[in-house]
């Protein structure tokens, strides 16, 4: 018969050993957020290299490394005006280890049916970094030297001035068209598979004005273009002898800030080791240089912030869909 003291010992060992297992099965979901990042991160960029949303990412991806004391690897994942690359964030393992650019027109294109994924649900945000600058160039011997000029022949000629725009729905399609409505006239949009290509026909002089964010940049410093006006809130620093749209009395503001994000259903302790990283980041000297460089005015908001600047630019967005009828133009390609 069995001594009843070690029976004891016997049962107390098959506790601990019970708790010990389920312990263990919890272990590895609290400590791979305890010790995130224990491993490199997968950052997605939406657009291709060389492009200065690229530039200003790896930047960013260089000092978030510094951070967190893991490498951030830049992938790009270009095609569908930044929708591949949003949706491969969407449906990548919520882990930490997958993170990318957001572009701010993820707004449009889910209602547009160009991204399989709801931009209010579907993503955790972390950071909104920089905005960009857009401006409308012409050549210059336009006879456009103002952009009141332009608008004045445009309101006595529905139709016939051309622009050129990097793709029906983008940023510089809709701000256009939105700036068209806010002056009471019509112009003729010619759509573009990309920015270079519209600003190649502008130089060329097969359109008479090119909408597009700062490619136009150079060309206007070296003479071979004139800017009459940026959308921003306020003057550009670079140009800052020419006037917004809102200044010239459209109230019209196009800055398209993108952001950095993740899948839904972030481990919230791995959710505000991203964000504490990617505030600093974003908030860095070295970010804020290539920023400069490349025109894109720093627009940092914490994630939870940036998540309800989606969702009011969302329902913009679904006001300009319906005004501009982009679904039907879409369709008409």
């Amino acid at each position: 018969m069995p001594d009843k003291t070690q029976t004891a010992a016997s049962r107390r060992a098959i506790l601990i050993g019970s708790a010990a297992s389920a312990a263990g099965l919890l272990l590895p979901s609290w400590a791979s957020a305890q010790e995130f990042p224990g491993r490199p991160i997968s950052f997605i960029c939406p657009w291709p290299a060389g492009g200065t949303a690229d530039q200003s990412m790896r930047i960013i991806c260089q000092v978030a490394s510094r951070i967190l004391k893991q490498p951030v690897v830049l992938e790009n994942k270009a095609g569908a005006a930044g929708m591949i690359g949003a949706k491969a964030i969407a449906s990548a393992k919520p882990d930490g280890y997958t993170i990318g650019q957001i572009p701010i027109s993820v707004t449009r294109f889910a209602q547009l049916g160009s991204l399989a994924a709801d931009p209010r649900k579907d993503f955790t945000y972390i950071a909104r970094t920089s905005g960009q600058t857009f401006g409308i160039a012409v050549l210059p011997g336009s006879a456009f030297k103002s952009l009141t000029d332009m608008v004045a022949f445009a309101k006595a000629n529905p139709g016939k001035v051309t622009y050129a725009h990097a793709g029906v729905g983008g940023a510089t399609h809709v701000g256009m068209e939105e700036f068209a409505m806010a002056a009471g006239i019509q112009f003729n949009a010619i759509a573009y598979k990309g920015g270079a290509a519209a600003l190649q026909d502008t130089l060329g002089g097969q359109v008479d004005m090119l909408a597009d964010s700062s490619s136009w940049a150079p060309h206007v410093e070296s003479g071979k273009l004139r800017l009459l006006a940026t959308w921003g809130e306020q003057r550009t620093p670079r140009f800052k002898n020419t006037p917004t749209l809102k200044e010239l009395g459209f109230n019209v503001v196009v800055d398209a800030p993108n952001g950095i994000g993740a899948p839904k259903g972030l481990d919230p302790a791995v959710e505000k080791t991203l964000r504490d990283a990617f505030r600093l980041a974003v908030n860095s000297d070295e970010f804020k240089a290539v920023a400069e460089k490349i025109d894109a005015p720093v627009m940092y908001l914490d994630g939870p912030d940036y998540l309800k600047y989606i969702q009011t630019v969302y329902d913009k967005e679904t006001q300009l869909i319906q005004r501009l009828k982009l679904k039907e133009l879409l369709a008409k390609g």
